[in-house]
């Protein structure tokens, strides 16, 4: 296959954004593309690769797999193998039993089906995933697996008829991607049915120059490098993906692969000495870029130098990555084929032990004093580009709010379904149950939470004024003591839009006007007020401080705000429940971080969220209240 240097360019173009997308430049909103355009580029290198051994008598499905061995195992492996350690040393042990998952589904090339039951992609818990990026891997895996065979099996109907069996194939995936964002978002993201046209895009095209040749056309060519740059920039985590919006950057590549000759401008200026040294070493960019950006989110406080420090070490480690293991390993010369496969058989071999290793032990000791954080799987269903609700059961229950709401939305899930309580839950990260206010963005992490919170409230809205959807309780639970507490990271009011009362005020009346909005529907509101706070439990258990007498918080301040909601809420008929006193029993000026009553089980998950234990607590207390309600 002939060298074509504005391809490597290509690959700079998806890799650049990619990385500054997931260290949360909000410049590059869609820079989640880059993704598509790598599936795009495999398809039809892959194909031609195909094609060219097909046609010439010399295809070998070891030899292809070997090749991509070559290709993919060394440096997943060895950024697997480094992640390692310091996921034991900084994981809580709930992040370290997924993390010990992934271990075991990226070495078995399945980690996309496991992110798809585990979370969405978009969802903050995601970002800390150091290997959530293996998904798009697993997905080319699946398809180099399956589209080789494919071939061999249809090349004897003919090159065109192959050809147009693709075409048809790449059409039902497209149409199959576009009813899967608008019913079953996170499948449809993470599935290689839903993605597959993307690649198979790349492999029309490779079909196209194998009979063509690449044809100079500035003008398409220009077209295309325009719209993957427009996707780049002017999508976001609202923009539908996959679905035809992915048409732009997915065309956009197959512009670039039949129409730029070397003479136009964009081969001229893809294939310019800095995006192709990009390019080369892309692969391994993309494989360092999530776990660093990951650790380095999940352990230290956040900055706009620090996510700059983590993109550079990116690239740092990619060219070290690239040379003294991509290089060497694709040289048959140096490994044989046979060792390189033993060496394959016995990491993954490694990794899958350690992975279950990692999920017994960790999934063992989940009750235990360490840890016992919440597990929010049923809410993380409700990824932030969905806007969209997770109904469980029936529909005489619901729960709304933020993540403190998916803090308590697994265990009240329980508590409800063995009273035969039907359940829905209405959950948005970082977005408060509190109509007319949303939280303001947060510039120094590149993320504008408004709008999104703005339609998710609306849509909700919508949804319970229905008269179908007027369920008999409506439980609203948020960050109430942090939107209280003043200023953002940034020196700017937490709460949008800025009034000249204090937050705490805002937070009441807004609370206030939700809970009367929610009785003029129908609805009988359950307001769950602010847990305590302990600022520094996480990095406790994150450096593996024992849990001790010593972890505990001053109360005063949560108490004060309480009461406040409580006063301000007295007359609107809503079921107050206060966790306070539940979680650290009445008329204490203190709380500890465990619950001495109880085996010491840990109360909070990272000083802020309730922990599954903590959770059951106060769900339980919702059940005895909803027993004894006789409305």
């Amino acid at each position: 296959m002939k060298y074509r240097a504005e391809i490597d360019g290509l690959r700079a173009l998806a890799v650049v954004p990619v990385i500054l997308f997931h260290a949360g430049f909000e410049l590059f909103s869609g820079g989640f593309v880059g993704v598509d355009v790598f599936f795009v580029i495999s398809g039809y290198l892959i194909t031609t690769i195909l094609i060219e051994d097909l046609e010439n008598q010399r295809f070998s499905l070891v030899s292809f797999y070997e090749r991509r061995a070559r290709r993919i195992l060394p440096a997943l492996f060895f950024v697997m193998f480094v992640c390692i350690p310091f996921a034991w040393m900084w994981m809580l042990p709930r992040d370290l039993l997924d993390f010990s998952q992934s271990l075991v589904a990226v070495s078995l090339f399945a980690s996309n089906i496991l992110f798809w039951k585990e979370s969405g992609y978009f969802g903050a818990d995601s970002e800390l995933k150091p290997l959530l990026h293996t998904w798009s891997l697993a997905v080319e895996e699946q398809y180099y697996v399956l589209f080789p065979i494919f071939l061999i099996l249809a090349w004897r109907f003919g090159r065109n008829r192959v050809f147009w069996m693709i075409v048809v194939m790449a059409a039902i995936s497209l149409l199959l991607s576009e009813w899967g964002w608008r019913n079953k978002a996170t499948a449809n993201f993470y599935l290689a049915p839903t993605r597959a046209w993307e690649l198979f895009a790349g492999s029309i095209a490779a079909f196209i120059v194998q009979k063509r040749g690449v044809q100079k056309n500035n003008p398409l060519a220009t077209l295309g490098l325009a719209a993957i740059v427009f996707s780049i920039f002017f999508y976001d985590e609202t923009t539908p993906f996959p679905s035809v919006y992915a048409l732009a950057p997915v065309l956009g590549v197959v512009l670039l692969v039949l129409y730029a000759d070397k003479a136009t401008f964009a081969a001229k200026l893809l294939s310019m000495r800095g995006f192709v040294g990009i390019g080369l070493i892309s692969y391994s960019a993309y494989l360092w870029h999530q776990p660093i950006i990951s650790f380095y989110k999940y352990r230290f406080e956040t900055s706009v130098f620090g996510f700059i420090f983590a993109v550079a070490l990116s690239f740092f480690v990619a060219f070290f990555s690239w040379k003294f293991i991509e290089k060497p390993f694709r040289n048959p010369n140096w490994i044989t084929k046979s060792r390189l496969f033993l060496l394959s058989v016995s990491f993954a071999s490694i990794f899958i032990t350690v992975g279950l290793a990692g999920h017994t032990n960790f999934n063992n000791s989940l009750i235990l004093i360490r840890n016992d954080p919440y597990d929010g799987q049923l809410a993380r269903r409700l990824v932030s580009k969905e806007n969209q609700f997770y109904k469980v059961e029936g529909n005489n229950f619901i729960l709304w709010g933020d993540s403190f709401a998916d803090a308590l939305s697994y265990p009240l899930k329980d508590i409800l379904l063995d009273s035969n309580i039907g359940f829905t839950s209405y959950i948005k990260h970082s977005c408060p149950s509190l109509l007319g206010v949303v939280r303001n963005e947060n510039k120094r992490l590149g993320v504008n939470f408004a709008p999104s919170c703005i339609e998710f409230n609306e849509n909700l809205k919508n949804e319970l004024s229905k008269e179908d959807h007027r369920n008999k309780y409506l439980v609203i639970t948020s960050a109430y003591a942090w939107y209280s507490s003043g200023l953002n990271d940034v020196g700017e009011s937490i709460l949008l839009p800025k009034e000249t009362m204090a937050n705490h005020d805002t937070v009441g009346a807004s609370l206030r006007n939700t809970v009367i909005w929610a009785n003029s529907v129908g609805l009988n509101p359950i307001v769950v007020l602010a847990p305590p706070k302990f600022p520094s439990l996480k990095d406790k258990i994150r450096q593996g401080t024992e849990v001790a007498k010593v972890i505990e918080v001053e109360l005063s301040e949560v108490v004060s705000l309480n009461a406040r909601l409580t006063e301000i809420l007295e007359d609107t008929n809503a079921m107050i429940i206060d966790p306070v006193p539940i979680l650290c029993g009445a008329n204490k000026a203190s709380c500890l971080a465990f619950n001495e009553d109880k085996e010491k089980f840990i109360t909070w998950y990272d000083g802020s969220h309730l922990s599954e234990f903590g959770g059951k607590e106060v769900s339980a207390y919702i059940r005895d209240i909803i027993a004894r309600d006789t409305r």
